[in-house]
């Protein structure tokens, strides 16, 4: 194929159509006449790249459908507006629709743990059945306080450890199990730990060391159990919808409090990294947690409530999840 003779006979659908793609506003029968050019634009290069694949022709040719195809479907809006809509809208939404079932985890959750200390610290026989006595003066005195070791080493180890953690609570709520036993064995191991710093008069040090980060930590760890269990619910008692649409919707709405953690526990574990471990007065730390605790509050209550209502359930729009089609006219 001569390239040349080519190029001079298509040169002048080229430069039309590379008129059209820079046009801010266009006609009904522009917009058709872009939609003809991009075509024959395609074919075009599609007959350069197999006959004569000259790079520079084929690398402008290219620039020019691509510029067409983006005219013609549309470009997304800037990156960083979906970002502020996520964080600002999205994400509390979800937070949100959860507040009443995490209070009910919460509740759950803190009876287990309750119960669980109460028995190790009044049961000799269960207190040690956790370590020998030796083991657990050795954790009191000296173990439990020297884990939160002070810096972003420490905080990162922690923060991607809770995360993964609370993304497999949330993935496995399916099987209404997994989010349960995640509970019932934090639950415990805390309840645990706090029952055996009473048995030995350490539960201040118990309660000034979790505390701090432990307030808003635990509150994800709350958000990730009911997000898990609401999976569970949507496939157990879809109501009016059918039981694929309601876990598909939920599935892809909770989802996004998975992402959500992840930045709520980044902010504990920098709590547990810099605050905990730190020579702050134990009521400034104290203080500290429940500030961050109070900003998860009031992200989840003011701008999810505001996001709800203006209709954000953090899932897909109805037209990208394939709920509905679009229609002319």
């Amino acid at each position: 194929m001569d390239l040349d003779a080519y190029q001079a006979v298509h040169a002048a659908s080229w430069q039309r159509l590379d008129e059209l793609t820079r046009a801010r506003r266009r006609t009904g029968a522009e917009a058709d006449e872009l939609v003809r050019l991009y075509q024959a634009a395609a074919t075009d290069l599609s007959t350069i790249r197999s006959a004569a694949p000259d790079p520079e022709t084929v690398t402008r040719l290219s620039q020019l459908v691509a510029r067409a195809r983006a005219a013609i479907a549309g470009t997304h809006e800037p990156s960083w507006r979906d970002v502020v809509r996520f964080v600002v809208s999205t994400v509390p939404a979800v937070f949100y629709r959860l507040r009443w079932w995490t209070v009910g985890v919460m509740v759950a959750f803190l009876a287990v743990a309750v119960v669980a200390g109460v028995w190790v610290a009044t049961n000799p026989d269960a207190l040690d059945a956790l370590m020998p006595p030796a083991a657990q003066r050795e954790y009191v005195d000296n173990a439990f306080a020297s884990y939160y070791d002070p810096g972003i080493g420490f905080a990162a180890t922690v923060w991607t450890h809770n995360a993964l953690l609370t993304a497999l609570c949330i993935g496995t709520g399916i099987t209404g199990v997994g989010p349960v036993y995640f509970m019932w064995a934090n639950a415990v191991s805390v309840g645990n730990i706090g029952g055996m710093m009473a048995a030995h008069d350490a539960l201040d040090v118990f309660l000034t060391l979790i505390a701090p980060h432990g307030m808003l930590e635990l509150t994800a760890v709350f958000v990730a159990g009911a997000a898990g269990l609401k999976v569970f619910w949507a496939w157990l008692a879809p109501g009016p919808r059918t039981r694929g649409r309601a876990l598909a919707e939920e599935a892809r709405a909770l989802f996004t409090a998975a992402i959500g953690l992840v930045g709520v526990l980044a902010l504990s574990g920098l709590v547990e990294g810099f605050v905990t471990g730190s020579d702050l007065l134990w009521w400034v730390k104290i203080l500290i947690g429940a500030a961050a605790l109070a900003a998860f509050w009031v992200y989840t209550l003011v701008l999810g409530r505001r996001a709800v209502r203006a209709g954000e359930t953090g899932d897909l729009e109805a037209d990208r999840a394939g709920y509905s089609l679009a229609v002319a006219g």
